[in-house]
């Protein structure tokens, strides 16, 4: 795992762990158009997965230990290899470095700082209700709709900041995910830049929906 290629390939198993989440966290939050109670609903069946196998929450918490060791592990490989670029590039080709690859760089390490700054808040807001109008002891579906209220348009507006960062960081991540995996060739390069575009276009737009909905009057 000390290897250029082993950290490549946790950064790309890791980073497939948190898509995985973000496709069922979307989902997840695309309940509350079909109301309150289905939202609830959801939120309920996952804290009581596997009950009575399984006391109540212990599948959510084994989730959510996977996907913070994933998150870690993720960055460790991410500023190792970072590091290692650095330490083993010439001067000269820094000078030389395209203004595309300059973009890639500042989107994939300050968009990172930026996700990991907003999961921090959208975890006091949401899960816990630290910093939500309704508190902790408040309905999943009553802390959403409190959570992005119009009156706090500027936490929508940062959650769409945040939630475009996730999209670009998520495109080049997919498709570095399949240069690491040896999946890009002639005739699939294309189709997978495609895909990794549209994977994370969905995503973006999936993420977006609910909180605007109930900006704008749509979801109450």
């Amino acid at each position: 795992m000390g290897s250029s290629n082993g950290k490549k390939a946790v950064m790309a198993v890791t980073g497939a762990v948190m898509v995985l989440f973000l496709v069922l966290h979307m989902l997840g939050n695309l309940k509350i158009f079909f109301g309150r109670d289905s939202f609830n609903d959801y939120a309920h069946a996952l804290r009581t997965l596997l009950e009575p196998l399984a006391p109540y929450r212990t599948v959510l918490t084994i989730v959510e230990i996977v996907l913070v060791a994933s998150v870690v592990l993720h960055m460790w490989a991410a500023i190792s290899l970072a590091r290692r670029a650095g330490k083993a590039r010439p001067v000269k080709y820094v000078a030389k470095k395209s203004q595309a690859s300059g973009y890639t760089t500042h989107i994939m390490r300050f968009g990172g700082l930026t996700i990991a700054l907003f999961v921090v808040w959208h975890l006091l807001d949401l899960t816990f209700g630290v910093v939500n109008p309704k508190g902790f002891d408040a309905a999943p579906a009553d802390r959403m709709v409190a959570g992005f209220d119009p009156s706090r348009w500027w936490v929508t507006l940062i959650y769409v900041v945040a939630v475009v960062m996730v999209g670009l960081h998520l495109r080049h991540g997919v498709w570095s995910a399949f240069q690491t995996l040896g999946w890009v060739g002639r005739t699939r390069t294309r189709t997978l830049r495609l895909g990794a575009g549209l994977l994370s276009g969905v995503l973006v737009v999936g993420f977006l929906a609910p909180p605007l909905a109930i900006t704008f009057g749509v979801v109450q």
